[in-house]
Formats: structure tokens, sequence, C-alpha cells
């Protein structure tokens, strides 16, 4: 009897050149950011200067944090448009404390950051347990931040501030330039949401919840209370943008927060976010808020007055949604 003959080895499949290209998702972005850069640096030499990049970094922080709390609730096809004004209570909060109570700077921080997850509670709670629209309850709390933020802080800035409430605001040098210990704060809150989005549990239910909330709830996850969790999370996040804003002006500015959220809307679908909910990636948003960064330093270098930055700014959101809207179809 003839043997059998031994089964052949599964050829391991040839690895393509797609493989190690960026996601999709992130290469149209990357590939915004990189024709930003190249008409900029046509425009004007002093764009590509190592200090210039530096700037772009440091003015990128504070709506970089934001956009990472916001990331969180455009996932779950939400959308949160109180995130600026509640930064800006946020950063009152700490520095009127700190400086007209005279109570401990660290304590004072953590109250300004206590104050903004507040509010992020307070929206979850609303979308979640009274069924409010996300839209209608964070304009709601925007104007609620607002009316708040000027009545305390009675219209006016906060200054000399204590040392430990300016600190992210100190830089050190790498080469030739300088860099923020906020923005290397930033990077490594992106780096974190990152792995928790991509490597956990926790974070596939968010996207599972994005896709579809009732498919998620008749699987047994508690969807509200995850929802719930989003949205403190995403004040946690606006609390330490507010520690970084104080930190970058020295100031607590009552006036400041009120294109945060355009821009941080921006930065999410130019990162490739989708505003259905269940697709977009934490990276994305990093390469949003840079391309948002670049516009708004570009625009200055070349002499764009302040006020046409705003209207490319919602040129720039009208042509990502557009587009999400296209290949949602």
């Amino acid at each position: 009897m003839m043997n059998a003959t031994p089964a052949s080895p599964i050829a391991k499949p040839k690895a393509k050149l797609s493989d190690h290209l960026p996601p999709l998702t992130l290469l149209g972005p990357l590939v915004a950011l990189v024709l930003a850069c190249i008409f900029f640096i046509s425009q004007t030499p002093r764009f590509l200067s190592v200090q210039n990049l530096s700037l772009i970094l440091q003015q990128s922080m504070v709506v970089g944090i934001i956009a990472i709390g916001q990331t969180l609730i455009v996932l779950t096809a939400g959308i949160d448009l109180s995130c600026g004004m509640v930064m800006a209570l946020g950063s009152v909060v700490m520095s009127k404390v700190a400086v007209a109570n005279g109570i401990n700077p660290f304590i004072s921080i953590l109250l300004g950051v206590a104050v903004c997850t507040l509010f992020g509670l307070i929206n979850g709670l609303l979308v979640t347990r009274v069924k409010l629209p996300a839209f209608i309850v964070t304009l709601g709390t925007l104007n609620i931040a607002f009316a708040i933020t000027q009545i305390y802080s009675n219209a006016e800035s906060i200054s000399n501030l204590p040392a430990p409430l300016t600190f992210f605001g100190n830089t050190f040098g790498i080469g030739a330039g300088t860099v923020t210990f906020g923005t290397v704060l930033m990077l490594l809150l992106y780096l974190l949401t990152w792995f928790v989005l991509r490597e956990t549990a926790p974070g596939r239910h968010v996207y599972a919840i994005g896709n579809n909330a009732e498919a998620v709830r008749l699987m047994g996850l508690p969807t509200q209370r995850i929802l719930i969790t989003i949205y403190t999370l995403a004040g946690l996040s606006y609390g330490i943008a507010a520690l970084l804003a104080v930190a970058r002006t020295g100031v607590g500015d009552p006036q400041s927060g009120q294109t945060e959220n355009l821009d941080s809307i921006t930065a999410v679908v130019l990162g490739g976010t989708s505003l259905f909910g269940g697709r977009g990636t934490m990276m994305g948003t990093l390469l949003g808020v840079l391309i948002v960064g670049v516009f708004r330093n570009g625009l200055t270098l070349i002499g764009v007055s302040s006020v046409y930055q705003v209207l490319v700014t919602g040129i720039l959101v009208i042509l990502a949604v557009s587009a999400d809207k296209i290949s949602h179809r």
C-alpha cells in the first residue's frame, strides 16, 4: 500500500504594498497636512523655521486636548458644543480660587478640573437618562457655562498666577527649538487614548455604541453607563485643557473658549472620524488638530485677518463633513 503524500505547507501570502502604508482613514488627513505645509512654505520662508513649527505645537495643545474628549463623543454618534466654554469656566475657577481666595494652587487645579468633569457628567446624564439630543443638551450647557464664567469672574481676567498653574507653559530645548511641557502632555494623552480605544474591550465598546447602540444594549452591555462615562471623561479632558490654556497665556481669561468648539469639531472631522459614529481614530484627530494649527499659523504669517481664518475653518469643516457623508453612503 502506498504511503500517503504529506500535505504541503500553506504558503505564506506575500506582503502587499498596502500593508506598509498608513490606514486609509489616516492617509487622507496626512496628505492634507502635507499639502497645507507645502502651500505655506511656498508663501513664506518663516513657516518652516524650527521656532515656528514649535509655536504651532504650542498653539495646538489646548484644542488638541479638547479634541480628545470630542472624539470620544463623536465616536458614539454624539457631539459636544459646550467644550470651549466649559474649558473657559474651568480655567477661571482654578485661577480665581488660587489668586482671590488664596487656596493651595494644586487644590485650585483640582477644583477647576472637577467643575469641567461635572459638566461632562451632567451632559451624559441628560443625554442618557432624560433622552435629550446631544446637540440640544450641549448647546444649553454652553450658554450656562458662559454665563457662570462671566458672573464668577466679573468678566475680568485673573493674573499673577502661582507657578504650578503655569508650569505646563514652560519650555525645554530640543535641538534648535523649544517644546512646552503641555505639548508633551498632549502627545502622551493621545498615545494613552489611542491604546485604550485600539487594544481594550472598553475601547471597542465605544465603537460598537457608535455603530449600533441598540445592538450593544441587547448584548447585555450597560450602554447608558458607558455613555455617561464617555461624557464624563470628555469633561475631564476639558479640565486638563483649561490648565494648559492658563499655562500658555498666564491668565485666567473669561473670554477664551469661544472658538474651541468649532476648532475641535473641525479637527475631529478632518481627522477622519465620522459624525455618524463608529468610525475614526485618535491619531487621525491628532492630524486634524495639526491641520487646524497649520492653517491658523500659516494664514497669520501671510497676513490674513483672523476673521478670514474663522471663515476658512468653517469651509474646512463643511468640506470634511461632506466627504464623510459621501463615504458613509
